[in-house]
């Protein structure tokens, strides 16, 4: 699609802004980014910003609730201060004595953020303290349907930057988007963040821009049989229905084992689950699955990070009052079920196993079908069980005895980095498996002095190798001065 004149010249004035600020900004101490970091982090944390925020975006597009919109920004934004609090992204930063080499941490630049209309506040507020940790400047291309609402939290965000006297533009957004300006954003930044769906990702990837993205989301969870079941039914629950599972981390698909199947779901329905029977579940497919404009069949846009009431009501289902998640029994072969992949709304499929090495296998087939390389988990304290899974899975993230959408983006009951964008690695169409904070938006310059030649020899090298498959064909001199101990200064190049 043509880009004009007129909005090629728009972003290149953001940008122009934004390049102007971080060059005030990479001139900054370790205290004074800090600070910066610190008031705008504050300004998106603070009771009162935060209800605004919450308020805003629940009521310009429609999904999520208040409440957890709320939480989320509680949880998110003091996770990623926690995390960039006393970390060092100015001057040197690493020093590895034996080996003679420093790290000295420069900016990146001007970073393009792409946020999603599901969490239009949460979002920017997160990765705006992030990306401004290196000295950074950022400008955020909201989704059209949240653009109001992620504004008020990047102008939240330049309040806190004029309290401490930063340049208020290091924190921007394009205030009237659409395609052709995030597309010209993309192309006129030293950085692209896509935090969203597969194809505002892959016009990431495909800007020519540095970038990074995330893939899609189909998180499942398994129950072994020595799992805690109800333990494990209400933080999967609790994970499933917050903020009516606008995030991607939200659990799609349960695998349990057989032997305590009916406990957990008798452990569901007391967390407020309800299992629809074959003839719900086929009433419930129609209305969450519908033909676009072009006659594909898509996820029906009005079941998304909706309440389960709203979803039943409006698919023509009675349930009891007070229902916090639907559920459906998943059926064989997970290609042929629409309910095997990412639904963005509070349904839950239910899956059955066997043995371990089933459940296993059934789990790769749900994720390898949607979801592949985002995450996964199980409640187990079976050491077994997870180092199998961990070998095998082809994912980035498996989460052992916890609710999945909190743990995935890091938490304080865990160790993972603070954030909102996960990448899922080469298996999700990603350039990392990492969750993606402060780090990604440093460079590094390596700085080396020598230290005496401290070259192995053949032998040092292939040695045991030789032992158990014989000696080196050619009758190489291994060991020698001549079979590779020279210690030369110049004996080799990058």
């Amino acid at each position: 699609m043509a880009v004009s004149e007129q909005d090629v010249e728009k972003i290149a004035k953001l940008v122009a802004r934004a390049r102007k600020a971080q060059a005030i900004a990479a001139q900054y101490t370790q205290q004074q980014i800090d600070d910066a970091c610190l008031a705008v982090g504050w300004e998106v944390y603070e009771d009162t910003n935060i209800k605004q925020l919450a308020e805003a975006a629940v009521a310009e597009t429609g999904m999520g609730n208040i409440e957890d919109k709320i939480k989320k920004h509680k949880g998110k934004v003091l996770g990623v201060i926690r995390d960039i609090k006393g970390a060092k992204s100015v001057g040197l930063i690493e020093e590895d004595k034996e080996n003679k080499i420093k790290k000295y941490a420069k900016p990146v630049g001007v970073v393009g953020a792409l946020t999603p209309v599901t969490n239009p506040t949460a979002t920017p507020a997160s990765n705006g303290v992030t990306i401004l940790k290196g000295r950074n400047a950022v400008i955020f291309a909201p989704h059209p349907k949240a653009k109001k609402s992620s504004k008020m939290a990047v102008d939240f965000m330049r309040a806190g930057l004029r309290k401490v006297g930063a340049p208020e533009d290091l924190v921007q957004i394009i205030e009237a988007p659409s395609i052709e300006l995030t597309g010209e954003l993309m192309r006129q930044v030293d950085m692209v963040l896509a935090t969203g769906g597969g194809p505002m990702v892959k016009a990431a990837y495909s800007s020519g821009t540095p970038a990074y993205g995330v893939g899609p989301g189909n998180s499942v969870q398994m129950i072994a049989e020595d799992a805690d079941v109800a333990d494990a039914a209400q933080k999967i629950t609790i994970s499933k229905i917050f903020d009516y599972a606008t995030s991607c981390s939200s659990e799609n698909s349960v695998i349990i084992q057989q032997s305590v199947y009916d406990q957990a779901v008798e452990e569901f329905k007391k967390q407020g689950g309800y299992l629809c029977s074959a003839e719900e579940k086929a009433q419930l497919q129609s209305w969450m699955w519908q033909p676009n404009k072009k006659g594909k069949i898509g996820i029906n846009p009005k079941i998304i990070a909706q309440s389960a009431e709203k979803i039943a009501t409006d698919a023509g289902l009675s349930i009891p009052a007070g229902t916090s998640m639907l559920m459906v029994e998943g059926s064989l072969p997970v290609e042929e079920d629409r309910f095997t992949g990412e639904k963005l709304s509070p349904v839950l499929t239910l899956w059955k196993y066997d043995s371990y090495r089933e459940g296993l296998d059934l789990l790769k087939a749900i994720t390898d079908h949607a979801g592949r390389g985002h995450s996964c988990g199980i409640h187990t304290n079976n050491q077994e069980y997870i180092e199998q899974m961990s070998l095998e899975m082809n994912t980035s993230r498996i989460m052992v005895r916890q609710p999945q959408a909190p743990a995935n983006g890091g938490n304080f009951f865990n160790g993972m980095p603070s954030t909102v964008t996960l990448g899922c690695g080469t298996w999700g169409g990603n350039v990392t498996t990492e969750n993606i904070y402060y780090k990604h938006f440093l460079n590094i310059t390596w700085v080396s002095e020598p230290f005496p030649p401290q070259k192995p020899s053949d032998e040092d090298m292939w040695g045991d190798f030789w032992k158990r498959h014989g000696g080196p064909e050619g009758g190489s001199d291994h060991g020698g001065p001549e079979g590779g101990s020279s210690s030369g200064p110049a004996s080799g190049g990058a």
